[in-house]
């Protein structure tokens, strides 16, 4: 895996920024939708290239995205739907398109929790929407709301509202049209039966996908943390660098100063900035709107 070096960034900073502008192959592609909003940390992946995620970063076909513990991401795509990942995730938007007015796409989720969901108003649009989970099921979606996990210990998906085909690692494929219906299969055996969800554990389980009210950052977020007290520049851009590579998004201001921002609420800045300031061993954090 590579990460921006130092020199690296500055010789692209001013260019393209990076990934706040799509270049190469995905300059010539149509973005598929974007980065809504976060809890950090989380990467995402592009070219051989990673950064933090950052809420309104656009997305394209070819793009990986991951949590790290504790972390939330939510994705929306230009076609009416949203996804939402838990921490330690691992998900992939491997092919993408509109065309004739239907909307392709084959995604992957290889680790952890999360959640599909097609707006009331956008269930009408064709679609024709492929969800690897794991090493066991692949989820044929034409607009609907469901719940998942790729794990190593087991792979499930359970429906919460609409259809949906599961397809196991037996190459069986399954209708579940049903609420709550719920399908699981460990990775070296053939799916369980498919069976019905008490809706208690999943609303526990929609926890893991779930930001919660005043938590994390948005494209309107408007808390920020300002990290200062730097003896020289280059200590800044050293722990700017550190902190991008850890998942935490970052922009340099005036004054050697460092600001994480588009923070939802003032609780959660100071948590944050709590966090990193014990986790980076730093000073002069503070909070601001």
């Amino acid at each position: 895996m590579k990460y921006f070096t130092l020199s690296r960034v500055l010789i692209l900073a001013g260019v393209l920024a990076c990934f706040g502008l799509p270049s190469g192959a995905a300059m010539a592609a149509a973005t598929i939708g974007k980065i809504d909003g976060l809890v950090p940390p989380a990467w995402l992946d592009r070219n051989n290239l990673t950064v933090p995620a950052t809420p309104a970063t656009e997305l394209f076909a070819g793009d990986k995205l991951r949590t790290g513990n504790g972390a939330r991401l939510i994705l929306r795509l230009n076609e009416g739907s949203a996804v939402q990942l838990g921490e330690n995730a691992i998900f992939e938007i491997v092919s993408a398109q509109q065309k004739s007015q239907v909307f392709t796409a084959a995604l992957n989720v290889l680790e952890g929790a999360f959640r599909f969901t097609t707006r009331a108003l956008a269930k009408a649009q064709p679609r024709n929407v492929n969800i690897r989970v794991g090493n066991n099921a692949t989820i044929g979606i034409r607009g609907t709301d469901l719940w998942g996990r790729g794990s190593v210990q087991k792979d499930i998906v359970c429906l919460i509202e609409g259809k949906i085909d599961v397809t196991g690692n037996n190459n069986v494929t399954l209708r579940l049209d049903q609420p709550l219906q719920f399908f699981q299969s460990t990775r070296n055996r053939p799916p369980e039966m498919v069976s019905f969800l008490d809706r208690k554990q999943l609303d526990i389980w929609a926890k893991e996908t779930d930001i919660e009210v005043g938590k994390g950052t948005t494209i309107d977020g408007q808390w920020k943390i300002i990290i200062g007290d730097f003896p020289s520049r280059n200590a800044m851009l050293t722990v700017s660098r550190t902190l991008r590579e850890a998942g935490f998004a970052n922009d340099r201001t005036a004054n050697n100063t460092l600001t994480i921002s588009r923070l939802v609420g003032e609780v959660d800045a100071k948590a944050l900035a709590a966090k990193i300031s014990e986790q980076f061993k730093l000073s002069g954090v503070q909070v601001s709107r």
